[in-house]
C-alpha cells in the first residue's frame, strides 16, 4: 500500500510528538532531582522549585565530596567496572564465537541452557551458599564473576556473528589461520559496533551495582558508590518514618546549609553523572550494534 505526502506527514508529526512526550516523562525526574540539589534551602523546603532551579546553591555537593567514603566508593566502582566490563567482554565475545559456528555439536542444547537462565535461576541463598563456600567475600571475583555473561548481550553479540559472511573465516583458514586467530584479528576488527554496545550494558550494570556489594562485601572500605547512595537514601528515608535524625548530623547539615532531601538529590547526580558523560561518546556504536545485532536470526 502507498500512502500519500498527507499521510506520511501525520505519521511523523505524530511520532515526533510521541516521542517528545517520551523523552519529557523519562528525563523530567532527572531534571528535577539535578534542580533539587542546586537549589537554595529553603526554596526546596517551601516546594517552590519546579522546573527551574530557585537560587544557586551547591553546599550539598560540598558535603558530598568531603566525605572519605563517597571517593573511596567511587574507586571502588571505577575498579568493579573497568574489570567486570573487560572479563565480561572477553568471555561474552567467546561464548557468542564457539555457538555462532554451526558445526558444534549440541549448540542447540547449550543455547536452550542459557536461555533457561534468562527466567530461572538458582535464588539468592544458593548463589550466597556458593560464594561464601568458594571464599570470594571480600574480594573483586563477588562482584564480577556472578555477572560474566549476561545471556541477552551474549545472544545479541553471537547474531551479529552469524550474520558476518562465511568467505571471512574460510579465506583466514585457507591462509593456515586457526579459530582464536580468525576471532582476534578477522572477526573482532570489524566487531566495534557491537562491541561498544554490550560494553555499554555491562557498564551500566556494574556501575548501578549494589545489591551483590550489600550481601557479599563485608569490608565498608570496598563498597561501591551506589551503596553509599542507597546508605545515604535509605538512612534518611528511615529517619524521616520514624522521626528520629541524628542530632549530630542535623546539626551538621544546617552548618553546612543543606538538608537531607539536597543531600541526597546531589549524590545522585554525583552517581549516574559519568554513565550520561560517557554515553555521547558511544552512541553512534550503541545504535548501529544494536540495528546490526537484530537484524535477523532466531535465539536457537
Amino acid at each position: 500500500m502507498i500512502y500519500g505526502g498527507g499521510s506520511t506527514r501525520i505519521f511523523r508529526v505524530s511520532n515526533t510528538l510521541i516521542l517528545i512526550g517520551v523523552i519529557v516523562v523519562t528525563l523530567y525526574p532527572l531534571w528535577y532531582v539535578f534542580m533539587i540539589s542546586i537549589s537554595e534551602v529553603t526554596a526546596v523546603m517551601g516546594g517552590r522549585v519546579t522546573l527551574l532551579p530557585v537560587g544557586f546553591d551547591l553546599s550539598s555537593y560540598e558535603v558530598v565530596v568531603k566525605d572519605r567514603r563517597f571517593f573511596s566508593g567511587y574507586a571502588n566502582t571505577l575498579k568493579y567496572t573497568i574489570s567486570g566490563v573487560l572479563i565480561s567482554v572477553m568471555m561474552t565475545t567467546a561464548c557468542a564465537y564457539s555457538l555462532s559456528k554451526k558445526r558444534l555439536k549440541g549448540r542447540t542444547f547449550l543455547m536452550l541452557l542459557i536461555i533457561v537462565t534468562m527466567f530461572f535461576n538458582g535464588g539468592i541463598i544458593p548463589r550466597y551458599l556458593l560464594i561464601r563456600g568458594l571464599g570470594m567475600f571480600d574480594t573483586l571475583w563477588a562482584i564480577v564473576l556472578p555477572m560474566c555473561i549476561v545471556p541477552f548481550n551474549m545472544i545479541l553479540m553471537r547474531v551479529f556473528f552469524e550474520q558476518l559472511p562465511q568467505s571471512l573465516e574460510d579465506s583466514a583458514k585457507i591462509d593456515g589461520a586457526n579459530d582464536l586467530q580468525v576471532l582476534m584479528r578477522v572477526y573482532l576488527p570489524i566487531s566495534k559496533p557491537i562491541i561498544a554496545t554490550i560494553a555499554l550494558f555491562y557498564a551500566v550494570d556494574f556501575w548501578n551495582l549494589w545489591f551483590p556489594a550489600l550481601i557479599y562485601l563485608n569490608d565498608p572500605n570496598l563498597h561501591p558508590v551506589t551503596l553509599f547512595l542507597r546508605n545515604v537514601v535509605m538512612g534518611q528515608e528511615l529517619a524521616l518514618k520514624t522521626g528520629q535524625i541524628d542530632l549530630d548530623s542535623m546539626q551538621y547539615y544546617r552548618a553546612q546549609h543543606v538538608i537531607p532531601r539536597t543531600l541526597k538529590a546531589a549524590t545522585i547526580i554525583l552517581v549516574v553523572a559519568p554513565i550520561l558523560v560517557v554515553y555521547p561518546f558511544i552512541q553512534r556504536y550503541f545504535v548501529k550494534g544494536i540495528m546490526l545485532g537484530a537484524l535477523k536470526g532466531s535465539a536457537l
